[in-house]
């Protein structure tokens, strides 16, 4: 007699069960664990922040002269570097009164980072500018900054950092000043004058 063949039929090759399938057991975990996921998303959907009553669109309405402008360690240190003058240059930004504003927690980073920082920590602690308490724990700038502004969108956010940067655009109607090319600019204000 002959040898017989060792290929399989296509019967046989169609009783295999396949690695996604639904009946084996790590894929019925899986499925669970996406439905509960699917479940917390709808959850998510729910919390949708009310929008503020000043904000047109993405323009904010409530930003009006004089500007109070909330400052960053960041900025300061960078404000210094390039050796420009805060108040004035601010005004030469915006064209615009500005009324410059420190938290507790920004003149605590700067007290912090010791002596290479020192001539920012002069300039901050200069009286013609508004100092803003903070009722929160922690000294973390960042955080303090952004939960200011999130409650009140009356301020622009001065900043060179640009992980702060990247929260405060998810933030809208908060425009954003940072120190380039020797000067201050300006983003995300409508009524700022073109350069």
């Amino acid at each position: 007699m002959g040898v017989q063949k060792k290929t399989r039929k296509f019967a046989q090759v169609k009783r295999i069960i396949g690695q996604r399938d639904s009946r084996l057991k790590k894929n019925q975990d899986k499925g669970e664990v996406e439905g509960k996921k699917k479940a917390k998303g709808e959850e998510l959907v729910r919390e949708i922040p009310q929008v503020s009553s000043s904000l047109f669109f993405q323009y904010n309405t409530a930003l009006k002269p004089p500007y109070s402008i909330l400052i960053d360690t960041n900025f300061l240190s960078h404000t210094v570097r390039n050796k420009l003058e805060m108040l004035s240059s601010m005004m030469d930004c915006l064209y615009a009164t500005c009324r410059p504003m420190i938290t507790n927690c920004v003149m605590a980073e700067l007290e912090k980072l010791g002596q290479k920082y020192r001539i920012a920590l002069r300039i901050a602690r200069d009286e013609r500018w508004e100092r803003l308490s903070c009722d929160h724990k922690g000294v973390y700038a960042d955080d303090c900054i952004v939960d200011r502004v999130q409650k009140s969108k009356i301020y622009i956010v001065a900043t060179n950092d640009r992980d702060l940067k990247r929260r405060i655009r998810k933030i809208p109607g908060v425009p954003i000043m940072s120190v380039a090319k020797g000067k201050y600019v300006i983003e995300r204000l409508p009524d700022a004058p073109e350069k």
